[in-house]
């Protein structure tokens, strides 16, 4: 019940903003939240090309340590020693990316999927059973189907070539 009553809670609240005005045609409000995960990825700044720049360059890097490191660097002969350093850089890209506007519209779109997941209705322990051995009763059908189809065509085809 209480799921529904969110929903129908959501649904007002988006037809109140609606009808003052709050919003254009086609912009949905989500989690209260004004701006879309769009309109922020959208944007864009000097700050985010060099961010994006420097995670590329970190990341070739990180590809680039395995091999060339341990010839100018005596500790990473040891292979815990790359495999921090690949870890680290990997992690700094990614922060690296979570700074820009891009990153900040896919914090948005992770946190707008969460609050969707919380409304999902999940089947239960019996549809979900029924529902699995409908699956393999039809997966068994057509299996069988391609499998004639397959054995008609090679007898068809082996009249005209053999």
């Amino acid at each position: 019940m209480s799921n529904n009553q969110d929903n129908l809670e959501t649904k007002l609240s988006d037809a109140k903003a609606v009808a003052g005005g709050m919003l254009s045609k086609g912009q949905h409000v989500s989690a209260g939240n004004q701006t879309t995960a769009v309109e922020i990825a959208k944007t864009g700044s000097v700050k985010d090309a060099i961010l994006w720049l420097l995670a590329a360059v970190v990341l070739i890097g990180a590809t680039l340590v395995n091999q060339y490191l341990p010839g100018y660097w005596q500790p990473a002969n040891d292979l815990w020693v790359r495999i921090g350093i690949i870890v680290a850089l990997f992690v700094f890209a990614l922060l690296c990316l979570a700074l820009t506007n891009q990153g900040r519209a896919f914090k948005t779109l992770l946190k707008d999927a969460a609050v969707e997941l919380r409304r999902v209705t999940w089947p239960g322990k019996d549809e979900t059973f029924q529902y699995t051995w409908q699956t393999i009763v039809m997966i068994a059908v057509v299996g069988l189907l391609v499998w004639l189809l397959d054995n008609f065509f090679n007898w068809f085809v082996g009249i005209f070539v053999g």
